[in-house]
């Protein structure tokens, strides 16, 4: 026997008339959104049981302005917004049940286990708001360097006015350009005449001369 599902019409809005007065609890246009949003971090708020009525009124309007101060602008945002509000607060609570002065040990121990969940949670969620909003810093990690003859690998960081670096294979300042080779130090001199009647090669200033001794 098949069994009929009755499916709702759901009521399209106006799009004219979707004025985002409540848009700074969830950042849409629609407020039907945004009330939404407001109530789903309002409710997330622990209650105590016998508690006077207006402590719960007044933590549930913390709620919804800690959403106004993180100022969503964005349905993504809103969303983002809510869940820290109510990670923060699910992380206190366990943080409070942790430190109770009956509180067995392995009671304390597993409520600062979830609290610390939670708390990386709430890091997470406010590094997607902020990466979202374009804040997040971003790293480019480099894997390989190829450096091809005659050029220069740089090693460090560049800061303006000044720039920390090592060379990879640089050359050295005083390279030898193309043009006349230049003389070496062991190259035979030109014969120049000396006193007696023979002719001899002009030695190196630093060898020692094999040749007339004073007087001769």
């Amino acid at each position: 026997m098949a069994v009929k599902q009755k499916v709702e019409e759901l009521e399209v809005h106006d799009l004219s008339k979707r004025e985002g007065k409540l848009r700074l609890f969830g950042g849409s246009t629609s407020d039907a959104w945004n009330n939404t949003i407001a109530n789903q971090a309002a409710n997330a708020v622990w209650r105590f049981q016998n508690e006077d009525a207006e402590a719960v009124k007044e933590r549930r309007f913390a709620a919804v302005d800690a959403l106004i101060g993180l100022k969503p602008t964005d349905e993504i945002e809103g969303m983002t917004a809510a869940q820290i509000v109510a990670c923060h607060n699910a992380s206190m609570e366990c943080y409070r049940r942790a430190m109770l002065p009956e509180q067995t040990f392995e009671g304390r121990q597993e409520n600062l286990n979830q609290a610390n969940k939670l708390s990386r949670t709430y890091a997470t969620l406010v590094e997607t708001l902020n990466r979202h909003r374009g804040k997040g810093q971003q790293r480019v990690t480099v894997e390989h360097v190829h450096v091809h003859e005659g050029g220069q690998a740089i090693v460090g960081n560049v800061e303006a006015g000044g720039m920390a670096q090592k060379s990879k294979d640089q050359p050295h300042a005083l390279a030898h350009a193309p043009g006349q080779a230049m003389p070496s130090a062991n190259t035979t001199r030109e014969p120049v005449p000396v006193a007696s009647d023979e002719e001899r090669s002009m030695p190196h200033a630093r060898r020692n001369v094999t040749g007339r001794s004073e007087g001769k």
